[in-house]
C-alpha cells in the first residue's frame, strides 16, 4: 500500500474537483441573492404578478452581475455567468464595468470563448438578443 504523501500526489482528482466547482458555483448564487435579497419566491404574495415585470428582469441582471463579481472576487472562471449576461443583451461596458475593468479587457478575455458557446456550429448567429457590440472591438 502507497503512504499518504504517495496517494496525495497521485490521487485522481476529477470527480472532486467537479464537486468543489459545483459547490462553489452554488454558493456564489446563494451569496448574490443574500446580498441583494428581494427576490420573491413561487407562493410568495405577488409572485405572479412579479414574475414578469421589470422589477423582476431588473433584479436577475443586478444579480448575475453580483454573480460576476463574487466569482472574479473568489478567483473562479465567470465565464458562463458572462455568457449569460451575453445573452441577455448585456453590453461589453456593463460586463467590464462589473469586473472593474476596461470593455476591451473584459471582450479580450471572454469574447473569444462566449462566442464559440454562442455560435457552436460558426453560422454567425448567436441566438437571443445579444448585444451587437463586437464589431467595436474587433
Amino acid at each position: 500500500m502507497k503512504n499518504a504523501t504517495d496517494m496525495a500526489l497521485a490521487v485522481d482528482l476529477t470527480a472532486a474537483t467537479a464537486a468543489v466547482t459545483s459547490a462553489a458555483v452554488l454558493e456564489v448564487s446563494r451569496q448574490a441573492d443574500a446580498l441583494l435579497g428581494g427576490r420573491k419566491a413561487p407562493g410568495d404574495p405577488g409572485w405572479d404578478a412579479w414574475q414578469d415585470s421589470a422589477e423582476a428582469t431588473e433584479w436577475e441582471l443586478a444579480n448575475q452581475l453580483v454573480q460576476l463579481r463574487l466569482s472574479l472576487a473568489a478567483d473562479l472562471d465567470p465565464l458562463f455567468i458572462v455568457m449569460g449576461l451575453r445573452r441577455w443583451g448585456v453590453t461589453w461596458e456593463m460586463i467590464a464595468k462589473a469586473a472593474g475593468t476596461s470593455r476591451q479587457a473584459a471582450h479580450e478575455r471572454w469574447g473569444r470563448r462566449v462566442t464559440e458557446i454562442l455560435d457552436a456550429y460558426g453560422t454567425g448567429e448567436l441566438g437571443g438578443p445579444v448585444a451587437d457590440d463586437e464589431k467595436d472591438l474587433n
